[in-house]
């Protein structure tokens, strides 16, 4: 399930919702809630679409998991590597003194 919640806390989270809530608020604050979500769903969306077109060329398959700054370089430089040489020919060199 989503963020790997079983049905045992889904029940919890519900019996909890029922006493802090009420049982006659409940499922308007269950709507106001799936709305919220559904209202940054859209604005995540949005971002990443603008992002993707502000970066230009080259960057269309870029997902919110690729800015990590980490990954990002690793995919820049592993592209960069690709198009310059053929992987064949590419032979890591190791400094002895970082050993």
């Amino acid at each position: 399930m989503f963020f790997d919640i079983g049905a045992g806390e889904i029940i919890g989270l519900a019996i909890l919702g029922l006493i802090l809530v009420g049982p006659e608020r409940l499922p308007k604050f269950a709507s106001d809630a799936a709305a919220l979500v559904r209202k940054i769903q859209k604005m995540s969306q949005a971002a990443t679409k603008e992002l993707r077109e502000n970066l230009g060329p080259g960057f269309e398959d870029l997902q919110p998991a690729d800015l990590n700054p980490k990954t990002f370089l690793k995919k820049q430089l592993a592209d960069a590597l690709e198009e310059s040489e053929p992987a064949s020919t590419v032979t890591p060199k190791i400094d002895p003194d970082l050993l």
